[in-house]
């Protein structure tokens, strides 16, 4: 009886530190579509799989939209947010490209699979060359020790964050949000980005 009741606390520990360690590990869910409605701290999707899906917004809520930037102003240097597709010839080929603002630089560093069609992987990091093609820019992107190539051609699209408030959260506006499941299921996040003059958020 003694060696059980030493060895119950330590079977707890072990316990919670799995069910931590899985919490830690379960992955987003990315909720992309149109916003169908706001009430209250509740925002109800209809996501581009076609379902309608609510997300509780928490507070403090950080609510960014995006704008439209050049090719030419990605330079070496610039930390960026790339999604990617692997083209006919193997290399890979942006969908989008985020350049994110200085004061997110180190945002999500790394490459990892992505959701934003079937295949594709997002790349985070630090741009270190750039290679100018006829209509296309090749850029190679430094994260953890590793790199890759990236082409960006001219159909790619290509934007930043930009401030917004929780009054842009408007029925009818493209939004984009990674939500977390609480203990009672319900899908929560704490940033929004959302859709404003006629530019929509392409992650």
């Amino acid at each position: 009886m003694h060696m059980l009741a030493r060895l119950l606390p330590t079977a707890l520990a072990v316990c919670l530190l799995v069910t931590a360690a899985i919490a830690q590990t379960t992955p987003p869910t990315r909720v992309r579509g149109t916003i169908a409605a706001i009430d209250g701290p509740t925002m109800t999707v209809a996501t581009r799989e076609g379902p309608k899906v609510d997300v509780t917004l928490n507070d403090p809520l950080t609510v960014l939209t995006v704008k439209r930037v050049e090719l030419a102003s990605i330079a070496s240097g610039t930390y960026v947010g790339i999604a990617s597709r692997t083209g006919t010839n193997g290399e890979l080929r942006a969908i989008e490209v985020l350049v994110f603002p200085e004061a997110m630089r180190g945002s999500g560093e790394g490459q990892i699979p992505w959701d934003l069609e079937p295949g594709s992987m997002m790349t985070n990091g630090t741009v270190t060359a750039t290679v100018e093609g006829t209509s296309e820019r090749e850029l190679t992107v430094l994260f953890k020790g590793a790199s890759s190539k990236i082409v960006v051609a001219p159909d790619a699209a290509l934007v930043s964050f930009a401030p917004a408030e929780r009054a842009d959260l408007k029925v009818g506006e493209k939004v984009f949000c990674s939500a977390a499941k609480s203990a009672e299921g319900k899908l929560v996040s704490s940033r929004v980005t959302v859709g404003k003059n006629g530019v929509a958020p392409p992650m």
